[in-house]
């Protein structure tokens, strides 16, 4: 694939992404007084990651896992290569996690860190 064309296929999906995602922006807007930062900031962009976690974990994201794991292997046989496999296979797994991924890391709190603090005590011995 050309640069030229990979840079259409890129403006593409984000245009795509902007249009699916503009709807549920525009329906939760209202009028922004100042800036919270509560964590319920942002609340009205749970319906659309909820949209995107159902498609990415769902029938649609194992239907697009797959055909990037089906793609890998066409490529890999044509180029004579596990390489491209191995990113088929990455970009499948990898589309298919992501949801969880994000969620742990936006989701860790800091009301755990003294018990691990404690649990957690590494030294040399010296002390």
């Amino acid at each position: 694939m050309s640069m030229k064309n990979l840079k259409k296929v890129a403006g593409a999906t984000a245009l795509m992404a902007a249009a699916m995602i503009a709807p549920e922006v525009m329906a939760g807007s209202g009028t922004v007084t100042g800036v919270t930062t509560t964590a319920t900031a942002g609340a009205e962009f749970d319906s659309v990651w909820t949209t995107l976690t159902g498609w990415m974990t769902g029938t649609l994201g194992k239907v697009a896992a797959g055909s990037m794991i089906l793609v890998g292997i066409i490529a890999g046989v044509v180029r004579q290569s596990l390489m491209s496999f191995a990113v088929g296979a990455g970009g499948g797994v990898g589309l298919y996690q992501t949801p969880t991924v994000i969620d742990a890391m936006f989701g860790s709190t800091l009301d755990k860190l003294p018990a691990a603090t404690e649990a957690v005590q590494i030294t040399n011995g010296l002390l």
